[in-house]
Protein backbone atom coordinates (compact mmCIF):
# COMPACT_ATOMS: atom_id res chain seq x y z
CA UNK A 1 0.00 0.00 0.00
CA UNK A 2 1.24 3.42 -1.00
CA UNK A 3 2.13 6.01 1.65
CA UNK A 4 -0.94 8.09 -0.17
CA UNK A 5 -3.24 5.47 0.68
CA UNK A 6 -1.82 5.15 4.05
CA UNK A 7 -3.00 9.05 4.74
CA UNK A 8 -6.37 8.52 2.84
CA UNK A 9 -7.19 5.22 5.57
CA UNK A 10 -6.06 7.57 8.64
CA UNK A 11 -8.72 10.49 7.06
CA UNK A 12 -11.62 7.56 8.12
CA UNK A 13 -13.10 7.78 11.82
CA UNK A 14 -15.47 7.33 13.79
CA UNK A 15 -17.96 10.14 15.39
CA UNK A 16 -21.96 10.73 16.66
CA UNK A 17 -25.17 11.13 14.31
CA UNK A 18 -27.09 13.20 16.15
CA UNK A 19 -27.54 15.20 19.78
CA UNK A 20 -29.05 12.49 22.03
CA UNK A 21 -29.00 11.50 25.98
CA UNK A 22 -29.25 8.57 28.02
CA UNK A 23 -30.29 7.92 31.66
CA UNK A 24 -29.32 5.55 34.43
CA UNK A 25 -29.74 4.70 37.70
CA UNK A 26 -26.79 2.69 39.29
CA UNK A 27 -26.88 2.10 43.18
CA UNK A 28 -29.38 5.16 43.38
CA UNK A 29 -27.40 7.84 42.07
CA UNK A 30 -28.66 9.00 38.77
CA UNK A 31 -26.50 9.28 35.51
CA UNK A 32 -27.54 11.24 32.33
CA UNK A 33 -25.07 10.84 29.61
CA UNK A 34 -25.45 13.55 26.89
CA UNK A 35 -23.99 13.68 23.55
CA UNK A 36 -23.40 15.62 20.37
CA UNK A 37 -21.43 16.03 17.17
CA UNK A 38 -19.23 19.00 17.30
CA UNK A 39 -16.36 20.24 14.74
CA UNK A 40 -15.15 23.36 17.18
CA UNK A 41 -13.98 23.89 20.77
CA UNK A 42 -15.85 26.49 20.57
CA UNK A 43 -19.57 24.49 19.83
CA UNK A 44 -18.30 21.70 22.61
CA UNK A 45 -17.63 24.58 25.16
CA UNK A 46 -21.44 25.76 24.30
CA UNK A 47 -23.17 22.46 24.71
CA UNK A 48 -21.15 21.84 28.02
CA UNK A 49 -21.98 25.39 29.52
CA UNK A 50 -26.05 24.51 28.32
CA UNK A 51 -25.69 21.24 30.21
CA UNK A 52 -24.40 22.30 33.08
CA UNK A 53 -27.04 25.86 32.92
CA UNK A 54 -29.46 22.73 33.14
CA UNK A 55 -28.41 20.94 35.74
CA UNK A 56 -27.62 23.56 38.32
CA UNK A 57 -28.38 21.49 40.64
CA UNK A 58 -26.66 18.19 40.04
CA UNK A 59 -23.65 16.79 41.89
CA UNK A 60 -21.48 16.51 39.33
CA UNK A 61 -21.32 17.45 35.45
CA UNK A 62 -18.49 15.61 33.58
CA UNK A 63 -17.68 17.21 30.38
CA UNK A 64 -14.99 15.41 27.38
CA UNK A 65 -14.46 16.51 24.31
CA UNK A 66 -12.87 15.38 21.29
CA UNK A 67 -11.98 17.31 17.96
CA UNK A 68 -10.49 15.79 14.78
CA UNK A 69 -8.98 12.17 13.15
CA UNK A 70 -6.01 12.36 15.66
CA UNK A 71 -7.34 13.95 18.20
CA UNK A 72 -5.43 17.25 17.90
CA UNK A 73 -8.23 19.02 20.74
CA UNK A 74 -9.60 17.37 23.36
CA UNK A 75 -10.02 18.41 26.86
CA UNK A 76 -11.97 16.32 29.87
CA UNK A 77 -12.27 17.03 33.70
CA UNK A 78 -13.51 15.06 36.69
CA UNK A 79 -15.52 17.67 37.92
CA UNK A 80 -14.97 17.45 42.00
CA UNK A 81 -15.13 13.90 41.22
CA UNK A 82 -11.66 11.21 42.48
CA UNK A 83 -9.02 12.02 40.17
CA UNK A 84 -8.90 9.97 36.88
CA UNK A 85 -12.56 8.32 38.05
CA UNK A 86 -14.81 10.46 35.59
CA UNK A 87 -13.47 12.74 32.57
CA UNK A 88 -10.41 10.69 32.03
CA UNK A 89 -12.36 7.36 31.39
CA UNK A 90 -14.62 8.67 29.18
CA UNK A 91 -11.92 10.25 26.84
CA UNK A 92 -10.01 6.88 27.19
CA UNK A 93 -13.17 4.82 25.63
CA UNK A 94 -13.89 7.56 22.82
CA UNK A 95 -9.95 7.22 21.71
CA UNK A 96 -10.33 3.54 21.96
CA UNK A 97 -13.27 2.98 20.21
CA UNK A 98 -12.10 5.73 17.69
CA UNK A 99 -14.63 8.21 18.17
CA UNK A 100 -14.11 11.59 17.53
CA UNK A 101 -15.55 14.98 16.68
CA UNK A 102 -17.49 14.86 19.41
CA UNK A 103 -19.02 16.21 23.04
CA UNK A 104 -20.01 14.17 26.01
CA UNK A 105 -21.11 15.70 29.41
CA UNK A 106 -22.07 13.13 32.42
CA UNK A 107 -24.53 14.41 34.53
CA UNK A 108 -24.42 12.79 38.08
CA UNK A 109 -27.26 13.26 41.18
CA UNK A 110 -25.41 11.44 43.85
CA UNK A 111 -27.72 9.16 45.63
CA UNK A 112 -26.56 8.38 48.85
CA UNK A 113 -24.23 5.38 47.86
CA UNK A 114 -20.81 6.00 47.10
CA UNK A 115 -19.63 3.56 44.33
CA UNK A 116 -15.66 3.34 44.87
CA UNK A 117 -13.02 4.11 42.35
CA UNK A 118 -13.88 1.04 39.99
CA UNK A 119 -17.16 1.68 40.33
CA UNK A 120 -17.48 5.43 39.20
CA UNK A 121 -14.95 4.48 36.26
CA UNK A 122 -17.46 1.75 35.43
CA UNK A 123 -20.77 3.82 35.98
CA UNK A 124 -18.91 7.49 34.15
CA UNK A 125 -18.32 5.14 31.25
CA UNK A 126 -21.44 3.06 31.04
CA UNK A 127 -23.43 6.46 30.76
CA UNK A 128 -20.91 7.88 28.06
CA UNK A 129 -21.66 4.60 26.58
CA UNK A 130 -25.19 4.69 26.56
CA UNK A 131 -25.31 8.32 25.44
CA UNK A 132 -22.97 7.17 22.41
CA UNK A 133 -25.94 4.31 21.46
CA UNK A 134 -28.68 6.77 21.55
CA UNK A 135 -26.72 9.67 19.34
CA UNK A 136 -25.66 6.73 16.84
CA UNK A 137 -22.41 5.70 16.07
CA UNK A 138 -21.16 6.16 12.46
CA UNK A 139 -17.72 5.63 10.61
CA UNK A 140 -16.98 8.45 8.21
CA UNK A 141 -14.89 6.38 5.31
CA UNK A 142 -13.28 8.08 2.87
CA UNK A 143 -14.33 6.79 -1.20
CA UNK A 144 -13.07 7.88 -3.97
CA UNK A 145 -15.96 8.96 -6.96
CA UNK A 146 -15.41 7.80 -10.28
CA UNK A 147 -16.98 8.04 -13.40
CA UNK A 148 -17.27 4.88 -15.28
CA UNK A 149 -18.76 4.92 -19.33
CA UNK A 150 -19.93 1.82 -20.58
CA UNK A 151 -22.21 1.34 -23.37
CA UNK A 152 -25.54 -0.07 -23.15
CA UNK A 153 -24.42 -3.70 -24.11
CA UNK A 154 -21.99 -3.99 -21.04
CA UNK A 155 -24.36 -2.53 -18.33
CA UNK A 156 -25.83 -5.85 -17.52
CA UNK A 157 -22.47 -7.62 -17.13
CA UNK A 158 -21.10 -4.20 -14.82
CA UNK A 159 -24.08 -4.36 -12.79
CA UNK A 160 -23.94 -8.03 -12.16
CA UNK A 161 -20.05 -7.25 -11.31
CA UNK A 162 -20.84 -3.88 -8.55
CA UNK A 163 -23.75 -6.22 -7.20
CA UNK A 164 -20.88 -8.57 -6.06
CA UNK A 165 -18.70 -6.22 -4.64
CA UNK A 166 -20.74 -4.07 -1.58
CA UNK A 167 -17.79 -1.98 -1.48
CA UNK A 168 -18.33 -0.30 -4.25
CA UNK A 169 -21.80 2.24 -4.42
CA UNK A 170 -23.62 3.64 -6.74
CA UNK A 171 -24.24 6.94 -6.50
CA UNK A 172 -25.69 7.66 -9.68
CA UNK A 173 -26.46 6.11 -12.95
CA UNK A 174 -27.04 9.00 -16.12
CA UNK A 175 -28.19 7.12 -19.37
CA UNK A 176 -27.39 9.51 -22.72
CA UNK A 177 -25.72 7.79 -25.77
CA UNK A 178 -24.05 5.72 -23.05
CA UNK A 179 -24.42 5.08 -19.45
CA UNK A 180 -22.37 6.71 -16.79
CA UNK A 181 -22.46 5.30 -13.37
CA UNK A 182 -21.16 7.04 -10.95
CA UNK A 183 -19.17 4.87 -8.41
CA UNK A 184 -17.88 5.48 -5.03
CA UNK A 185 -14.99 3.30 -4.23
CA UNK A 186 -12.89 2.82 -1.81
CA UNK A 187 -9.31 3.97 -1.79
CA UNK A 188 -7.16 0.91 -1.36
CA UNK A 189 -9.27 -0.57 -3.71
CA UNK A 190 -9.50 1.87 -7.11
CA UNK A 191 -6.71 -0.38 -9.07
CA UNK A 192 -8.41 -4.08 -7.90
CA UNK A 193 -11.73 -2.36 -9.41
CA UNK A 194 -10.49 -0.92 -12.24
CA UNK A 195 -8.19 -3.77 -13.67
CA UNK A 196 -11.67 -6.08 -13.29
CA UNK A 197 -13.88 -3.63 -14.89
CA UNK A 198 -11.65 -3.12 -17.75
CA UNK A 199 -11.12 -6.96 -18.55
CA UNK A 200 -15.26 -7.28 -17.94
CA UNK A 201 -15.33 -4.89 -20.69
CA UNK A 202 -12.22 -5.58 -23.01
CA UNK A 203 -11.43 -2.37 -22.20
CA UNK A 204 -14.76 -0.70 -24.02
CA UNK A 205 -14.99 1.54 -20.69
CA UNK A 206 -14.03 5.01 -19.93
CA UNK A 207 -12.67 5.47 -16.16
CA UNK A 208 -12.88 9.03 -15.12
CA UNK A 209 -11.44 9.65 -11.31
CA UNK A 210 -12.94 12.50 -9.26
CA UNK A 211 -12.42 13.60 -5.96
CA UNK A 212 -12.16 11.80 -2.32
CA UNK A 213 -15.36 12.07 -0.08
CA UNK A 214 -16.34 11.14 2.96
CA UNK A 215 -19.61 8.73 2.93
CA UNK A 216 -20.96 8.02 6.33
CA UNK A 217 -21.49 4.61 7.53
CA UNK A 218 -23.09 2.33 10.19
CA UNK A 219 -21.31 1.67 13.11
CA UNK A 220 -21.41 -0.03 16.53
CA UNK A 221 -19.76 0.33 19.75
CA UNK A 222 -16.37 -2.35 20.06
CA UNK A 223 -17.16 -2.09 23.71
CA UNK A 224 -20.04 -2.15 26.61
CA UNK A 225 -20.32 -1.00 29.99
CA UNK A 226 -22.21 -2.92 32.30
CA UNK A 227 -22.53 -0.27 35.16
CA UNK A 228 -21.18 -3.23 37.91
CA UNK A 229 -20.28 -1.20 41.60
Amino acid sequence: MSSADNSVKMLNYKTVEREASAETVIEKSRFIGYVKPVKTEEEAQAFMAMIRKKHWDATHNVPVYVLGPEYHAQKFSDDGEPQGTAGLPILSMLKNEGITDVVVVVTRYFGGVKLGTGGLVRAYTQSAQLGLAAAGIIEQVVHRRVSAVVDYTLLGKVQNYLAGHPTIRVADTLYTDHVTLELLVLPEEEDAVHTAMVDLTSAQLDWVPGALEEISCPAVLRTHGHGET
